[in-house]
């Protein structure tokens, strides 16, 4: 598919946090994922986001590729790591802040939770240290410069989306107080450097796009194409997790839970006899993929099997 000189003509990949199990919704996005990748003859690559020490759980990373196999998700190449990329993700602060675009922030969560307003990504930085660090505070966190620039994308499933960062989000946070790189920076080069063209994945995610678009502007890298899944949900409306008590998938029992996948994705389902084998109905369901039988919705229900507690 691919010679060192030119690029994937589609490459996508589905990239969890180990903070636990893989649960139904972690798996829709998987396999909606995979699905779309797989459809339209492309690779399909696993990275761990396991930039955030405090939230994994031990054994969480070998559980979730684990779980993967056993429904059938086969990635391409190896897996990535987050923890191991430090040093990319150095060079790319290095490079903004060489441009200009950066400025460290003294503020704490209380003092801009007491000054900001309410936003489309949170609250909006009311821009405290913008023109300089106030007399006796030291820097705890790096923030980019944003400008008055709409940025504008068309997603494969939500369709057209826009957000003017001077006045939805803020300066945003690149590099925490805590000296880990934030989400925004190492997603933005994690795809680049893995040459990522299309991009599937949950719609909480959908406003964050907007400032990833903006970081690939800034650091030169292409802008992927986006498609925004609909997030399972549970009864009282929040996204199924951990801190929600998501139930974990079983890992014994593939056959019940992909056609329940499938079914949430809106997906046809083949006409047979009895149960499919992981791979035999992820087959079936490559062919007859059709991410427009979604419709353009953020959330949806999931079955009341998957809720947990």
């Amino acid at each position: 598919m691919e010679t060192p000189d030119s690029k994937p003509t589609y490459r996508g990949r589905f990239a969890p946090s180990p903070t636990g199990p893989l649960h139904f919704g972690s798996l829709v996005a998987a396999v909606g994922s995979y699905l779309d990748a797989r459809h339209h003859g492309g690779e399909w690559l696993v990275r761990m986001e396991d930039l955030d020490p405090p939230r994994e759980v031990p054994g969480a990373a070998t559980d979730i590729l684990r779980t993967l196999e056993r429904y059938g998700l086969h990635w391409d190449g190896e897996v990535v790591y987050q923890s191991h990329r430090s040093a990319e993700y150095q060079a790319a602060l290095e490079r903004l802040d060489a441009d200009g675009r950066l400025y460290g922030c003294a503020c704490t969560r209380r003092e801009i939770a007491d000054n900001a307003l309410p936003g489309q990504g949170g609250t909006i930085y009311p821009g405290t240290c913008r023109e300089g660090l106030p007399d006796g505070r030291k820097a705890r966190a790096l923030r980019v410069r944003v400008d008055t620039t709409e940025v504008n994308f068309n997603d494969g499933l939500q369709g057209s989306s826009s957000q003017q960062l001077g006045r939805d989000v803020g300066d945003f946070v690149v590099r925490r107080a805590d000296n880990l790189v934030a989400y925004q920076l190492a997603v933005v080069v994690d795809d680049a450097a893995r040459q990522m063209t299309h991009i599937v994945r949950g719609a909480d995610l959908l406003d964050s796009t907007p400032r990833q678009i903006y970081l690939q502007r800034l650091l030169g890298v292409p802008t992927p194409a986006y498609l925004h899944l609909p997030v399972a949900i549970n009864t009282t409306g929040e996204k199924l997790g951990k801190q929600t008590g998501a139930r974990g998938l079983d890992t014994a029992d593939p056959v019940t839970v992909l056609p329940d996948v499938l079914r949430f994705l809106r997906q046809e389902l083949p006409q047979s006899t009895g149960p499919l084998a992981p791979e035999e109905l992820l087959e079936w369901a490559i062919e007859h993929w059709d991410s427009a039988r979604l419709h353009a919705v953020r959330t949806r229900p999931a079955p009341a099997e998957y809720l947990g507690n």
